[in-house]
């Protein structure tokens, strides 16, 4: 068969147009021109320039027509109205507006995250390896990718890329890894295989981090411990310290001879025995150096007979610990099912440590007042940082679940839990947060509220780790509906047969009213 140069012009642009779809489809698909691509178009656009060349008579003989050019005003138009849409499409992506109408904002990353990806000073690859993709962890990656062109996210199969499995140290399938530079952190899938923006947001933190501070906690006079996983111990607030890049460490200040230099922040958390003159002189110089320290003391009860013995720690901060138990009669606590001897905050100080905290709750069971000894000797850095209600009272211990307000002896509220305060050093700063209350970070209280915002943003300042400070992902609310096996079968009726009947109804009605 004899093609004439016509026809010949007309297959080489077939197959051109084709070439480029093709290379345009699989660009769309990947998301990064690989070189079947780059071959595909570059072929598609040497084919349909070569059948422009080929045919140029037959295309000037088809526009001399005045159908052709009635045509053709036709093409124009239509090119320019999808122009048009192009480039509103475009606009619309550089600057699109997104809205989270869910309740607990589930499709939103946390501030806590929004902080640290904003931050980003170099690219974080998040890789997934997986024969079979992972649409949950698609989605949580994609928000991610919206806070910053920083973050990176790529599947990758460990069989058909064991090079890539090899480098990342991948020992399992479904493993993810986030790596920054040399550095990477690897994120073991739990039972269930669903990784979290919690689980994500720490592995970035841990392989963006040059430097792990190390986060000392006091025992030897019955403070809360870390290993203690029952409601009253401090293994989440051990865990979660972890997870955002801290070491944490048990001290006995007696057997160490004082703070040891590897400790960047301390803890004293509840004690329930009173500190020895030696182990006071031993704080207080620890301080004196540029530390930092975060003390929780609990009220006197009748489980806690000794007082801390730091009041004389305390007074060289211009700090005052009450001794009382604060009582909160606002009724505010019922909305959490507590009693007026968990006093709930909602107002709080002007401190970094409770940035963003406006319009949340924390509350603190059993506590008593810390507050600013003397205002006259206030430092611009002391803050009283979470203030109960005016309906709140100060009375000296509860006696047989009673308590009376004495306006002779109490103090009505708003009252302070907590206070923190800096000191120049030389040329270094120590910084002392002294909360009069230990259980608010307890396992049964940290996840609660704002609780765990407050104690974590408080190790956050003291580590001058400040970057980390902010409101941490809450967990899903489980709204699943309980149905019984007779309600389930009712359901499925009405889907099936109900609705549809309903519509078949109304639109025989619809017929016989319009024959």
């Amino acid at each position: 068969m004899n093609w004439n140069r016509h026809q010949v012009a007309e297959t080489l642009a077939l197959f051109g147009v084709a070439g480029l779809i093709a290379g345009y489809l699989r660009f769309s698909i990947q998301e990064k021109m690989m070189l079947t691509s780059e071959i595909l178009l570059i072929a598609g656009g040497a084919l349909v320039l070569a059948s422009i060349v080929l045919g140029f008579d037959a295309i000037l003989k088809f526009f001399s027509k005045r159908s052709s050019q009635m045509g053709t005003n036709t093409a124009v138009l239509t090119l320019a109205v999808i122009a048009i849409l192009v480039i509103l499409n475009f606009l619309s992506y550089q600057h699109h507006k997104r809205f989270d109408l869910t309740t607990e904002k589930l499709f939103t990353l946390s501030p806590q995250t929004q902080k640290i990806v904003d931050g980003l000073k170099e690219d974080v690859n998040v890789v997934h390896f997986s024969k079979q993709p992972n649409q949950q962890l698609d989605d949580l990656l994609a928000e991610y990718r919206h806070l910053s062109p920083r973050v990176k996210y790529q599947e990758v199969d460990p069989d058909q890329r064991p090079d890539m499995a090899k480098e990342y140290g991948v020992t399992q399938m479904g493993q993810v890894v986030v790596a920054s530079g040399p550095r990477k952190q690897d994120v073991t899938p739990p039972p269930d295989g669903a990784i979290t923006e919690q689980d994500i947001t720490s592995a970035i933190v841990k392989a963006t981090s040059d430097k792990v501070r190390t986060v000392c906690f006091v025992e030897g006079h019955g403070e809360k411990s870390l290993a203690d996983t029952g409601s009253h111990g401090y293994s989440e607030v051990d865990q979660e310290l972890k997870r955002e890049n801290y070491a944490t460490n048990s001290i006995n200040l007696v057997q160490s001879n004082g703070v040891p230099s590897t400790c960047d922040v301390l803890v004293i958390a509840g004690p329930t025995q009173s500190y020895f003159p030696q182990e006071v002189a031993m704080l207080s110089k620890y301080l004196d150096a540029g530390g930092k320290a975060l003390i929780e003391v609990d009220p006197i009860t009748a489980a806690k007979q000794a007082d801390s013995g730091l009041d004389s720690l305390f007074k060289d901060w211009n700090i005052n610990v009450g001794n009382n138990v604060v009582i909160d009669a606002s009724g505010m606590g019922r909305l959490l099912g507590t009693g007026p001897a968990i006093p709930l905050v909602v107002n709080y100080g002007d401190s970094p440590i409770t940035k963003g905290l406006e319009r949340t709750m924390s509350f603190y069971p059993l506590a008593r007042t810390v507050s600013i000894a003397d205002q006259q000797k206030l430092e611009p850095q002391d803050v009283e940082l979470l203030k109960t209600s005016a309906q709140s009272f100060t009375t000296p211990k509860i006696e047989n679940n009673e308590v009376r307000y004495d306006p002779k002896t109490d103090q009505m509220g708003p009252l302070s839990l907590g206070v923190a305060a800096d000191k120049k050093v030389g040329d270094a700063t120590a910084r002392l947060v002294v909360i009069g209350d230990s259980d608010f970070a307890s396992n049964e209280a940290v996840s609660q509220q704002s609780n765990g915002d407050v104690f974590f943003n408080t190790i956050d300042w003291l580590s001058q780790n400040e970057n980390l400070i902010s409101i941490r992902p809450k967990s899903q609310t489980n709204r699943s509906v309980a149905m019984t096996d007779s309600q389930a079968i009712a359901l499925r009726w009405i889907d099936l047969f109900a609705l549809p009947g309903i519509v078949i109804i109304v639109g025989i009605g619809v017929w016989w009213k319009r024959r």
